[in-house]
């Protein structure tokens, strides 16, 4: 009975969500139930290969990023895969109709982290686009249940909103990324001499991204609209804490908002939400 291993395959996306983002978790309790299990579904896969080239430092990353993508193209053909977390995937692929193309651009970008880079501007945006605004626009084949009008509508804002996501975690994780993996994904910018000057162009790019993509937030279904919003609202307050500190704090110590910080976060922003002041 596949109806069981499809049971199975849906709850192993969801724990892997909860066991690595708490963040994405409590926005994803805030989506309505018909729309958890697909998100938690892209999430499961998106974490798979960033731990294959994040964390496998003792295997062969780069055969198993390959064999990921084999088995990923296969299953959506199949229509199931023994892996449970890309049976889960496959299945939100094939549903909503989420392009084949997407998923290519997210596996070249982890691709890109498996050797060193030196990021031009133009490789930078392909990253961005490929690890992070790809990403969001899985998520919004979803969230429009396959309603072409609205995906086009909201393409640009979600476009930004996952960028931003992500140029947010490059500065939180700049110091890991640089000392630990030997990567500096910011052009142009000289990491061993990282400035508040180079950190406030950064910032701004970054805050221009977000404003953008508010008004999106906006105009997304009420299935989802609450649960993106708290994640924007979270990822803004990491921000604005990044924000406030020297450019050599960022370098030497992680910034992060706290659990208990990020469930106070949950419940002001369903009162906004609830006043309509978003």
């Amino acid at each position: 009975m596949k109806e069981r291993f499809d049971i199975l395959s849906a709850k192993c996306s969801r724990e892997t969500t909860r066991l690595y983002s708490t963040s994405f978790s409590l926005g994803i309790l805030f989506f309505e139930k018909e729309v958890r299990h697909p998100i938690y579904a892209i999430y499961g896969f998106v974490r798979l290969a960033d731990e294959i080239v994040d964390s496998f430092h003792d295997y062969p990353k780069a055969q198993m990023l390959a064999e990921l993508r084999e088995e990923t193209f296969t299953a959506i053909k199949r229509g199931i895969s023994i892996n449970p977390v890309i049976n889960s995937f496959q299945q939100v692929v094939n549903r909503f109709g989420i392009k084949h193309e997407f998923i290519a651009l997210f596996l070249k970008s982890m691709e890109m982290d498996l050797a060193e880079q030196v990021y031009d501007p133009e490789k930078y945006e392909e990253y961005v686009l490929g690890s992070a605004q790809v990403v969001g626009l899985m998520c919004l084949h979803v969230f429009t249940n396959g309603n072409e009008e609205d995906f086009e509508r909201l393409r640009a804002p979600a476009m930004k909103l996952g960028s931003a996501f992500q140029k947010v975690n490059f500065l939180r994780d700049v110091n890991a990324d640089y000392l630990e993996l030997n990567r500096s994904y910011f052009p142009n910018v000289d990491l061993s001499a990282f400035s508040d000057e180079n950190k406030r162009l950064i910032e701004e790019d970054i805050l221009k991204e977000l404003d953008e993509a508010l008004n999106g937030i906006r105009q997304l279904p009420r299935s989802c609209r609450k649960g993106v919003y708290l994640a924007y609202v979270y990822y803004k307050k990491l921000f604005h804490k990044i924000a406030r500190v020297p450019a050599q704090k960022v370098m030497s110590e992680r910034i992060r908002v706290s659990n208990g910080h990020k469930f106070y976060l949950m419940f002001d922003s369903l009162i906004r939400y609830k006043l309509n002041a978003l």
